[in-house]
Order: structure tokens, then C-alpha cells, then sequence
């Protein structure tokens, strides 16, 4: 089929591009994939500024009508699910179809305590580390295999592969810019959460997949986007933590092959009917 619809994921923290490669060759053959590196990660540009999702979403859209797309369907993990939300939110007569994953959305989730539990303080401490002036970086330059490796290693369910680990790593650690960039996302969370605040007033109309992993957030994945819009099939994956496009490639790629389908051949949000991606498989704890 000509590949005519388009389809941008955004990968999240601390990832690149990279992590979709194992579901770009057979996505592209029925779509134009834009895999998208957002400002101050991999080859972009780190300015100083601009890492709320408001500005990340507007530089979303000024891609994509560079490129001469108006209307796509648009796919964000992590803090790519959080830009993904905005653009929704905050453009939508853009996108057609919203699929997400791995991530709760501050300012729309409900905020955990200070002092949770262990399991929780272990998934979400890098939060308060990253959202630090000046100290994170300085406790992580020289030792970003040992910060990022960690962060790799404690929330996949299957290891990454170690040469994806390693290109993930030297990409920031290559260059002071990248890894300040890596942090910028976390500092501008007090811009990010005032804005969402005002998004969850906006209901989104459009169909959402909202996919998590059953060894990482599973079915808070879809509660969150439920929190958020009218639409939302949620999806769990066995056996899988927080980098499904890569512990669960063939699962993934089946759930958004299912899910893109309407867009794919032609329907908009407007007049497709919901593509159903199988049954909820329940969340492991």
C-alpha cells in the first residue's frame, strides 16, 4: 500500500529515535514515519530553554507542517506521551489518533506522597534528582553508564540490548549539552503541570491507545489517559516494563498496526470506528 498517512513517535527520557527501530521497517510500509528527536535530545538542537510540553508540542506541529502534514496520528512514550497529551490537548485539529505509553502525566496523575513506598520511591525518584540546578549534572558527568544504565536496568522487565544501552548512553554523555538537555524536561515540570491543569479541562475527543507494561505502570497507563479523554482503549503487555517498543516489539507493533488501521485507509477521528487491539491483559504486581 503507497505509504501516504503519517505517523511521528516521539521516544521518552533518556531515549532517542533509536528506540523505534524495531518497529519502523514494518510500519513503514503502510505509513510515512517521522521518528522525531525533540529539542535537546539526540541530533536536535539543546537550547537553553522551551522544554514544557507546550513548546515541545508547537515544535511538534511546526515539524509536521514543515514536512507538509496537516493531519497524522501521532505516537509518544514516556515524556513522549506527555508532549503527545499536549499536542492533543492543546492542537486538536491536528492529530486523528493518539497512541500512548509508559508514563503518568503531572499535573493530570495524581501526585504520589513524599514519602511513598519503597517500590514507588524506587520507579520515581530520578523525578526530584532530575529537576535539580546543577548538582545532577554535576554528580552525573563521568558516570552516565552508571545514572542511565540504572534507570535501563531497574525498570525493563527483558534487558535491553547492551548496544542499545551503550548508544543511548554515549549519545549523552558525548556532548555536556546533551546530558543538561536530558534534565531541562524535569526543570520545566512547574510550567508543564500549570499547563496541564488547564488541558484537563478540555476533554480529548479523539481515540486513544493507552498502552503500559505489566511489570512497570500497566493499567494506570489507560486510567490516566481516561482522566484525560472520552476515547481511550487501554492496553497491558506480559512480561514487559517501561520500554514496550523494545522488550515487546511484536506486541506493540500488533496493538498499533490494529489501532492505525482506520487512519491508515483513509478515516478520520471523526468517521472511524474504534479499532479494537485485543483484550486488556491484567497488570502483574
Amino acid at each position: 500500500m503507497l505509504a501516504t498517512s503519517r505517523w511521528p513517535p516521539v521516544a521518552g527520557w533518556p531515549q532517542t529515535w533509536y528506540a523505534w527501530r524495531l518497529l519502523m521497517p514494518a510500519l513503514a510500509q503502510d505509513f510515512q514515519v517521522v521518528a522525531v528527536d525533540p529539542r535537546g535530545v539526540g541530533l536536535s538542537d539543546k537550547p537553553p530553554g522551551g522544554y514544557d510540553t507546550g513548546t515541545l508540542a508547537r515544535d511538534l506541529v511546526a515539524l509536521m507542517d514543515a514536512l507538509g502534514h496537516r493531519r497524522f496520528a501521532l505516537v509518544g512514550h514516556d515524556v513522549g506521551m506527555w508532549t503527545g497529551y499536549a499536542l492533543a490537548a492543546d492542537h486538536p485539529d491536528r492529530p486523528d489518533r493518539l497512541a500512548v505509553a509508559e508514563a503518568a502525566i503531572p499535573g493530570l496523575s495524581p501526585a504520589p506522597p513524599l514519602l511513598g513506598s519503597r517500590e514507588v520511591n524506587d520507579r520515581l525518584w530520578h523525578f526530584a534528582f532530575n529537576r535539580l540546578t546543577d548538582v545532577n549534572e554535576q554528580l552525573v558527568s563521568g558516570r552516565e553508564h552508571l545514572y542511565f544504565g540504572h534507570q535501563f536496568a531497574t525498570k525493563s522487565a527483558k534487558a535491553l540490548p547492551d548496544y542499545a544501552v551503550q548508544h543511548y548512553v554515549d549519545t549523552l554523555a558525548a556532548d555536556p549539552e546533551a546530558l543538561r538537555a536530558s534534565f531541562e524536561f524535569y526543570r520545566a515540570l512547574d510550567t508543564t503541570i500549570a499547563q496541564n491543569q488547564e488541558r484537563r479541562t478540555r476533554r480529548l475527543a479523539l481515540p486513544v491507545l493507552a498502552i503500559g507494561g505489566a511489570e512497570n505502570l500497566g493499567a494506570s497507563v489507560g486510567e490516566t489517559m481516561e482522566l484525560a479523554a472520552d476515547d481511550v482503549q487501554g492496553l497491558v503487555l506480559p512480561d514487559c516494563g517501561h520500554y514496550p517498543a523494545e522488550e515487546a516489539p511484536q506486541a506493540m507493533l500488533t496493538a498499533l498496526t490494529a489501532f492505525l488501521a482506520p487512519y491508515r485507509d483513509g478515516e478520520t477521528a471523526e468517521d472511524a470506528p474504534t479499532a479494537r487491539v485485543g483484550p486488556t491483559t491484567p497488570a502483574c504486581d
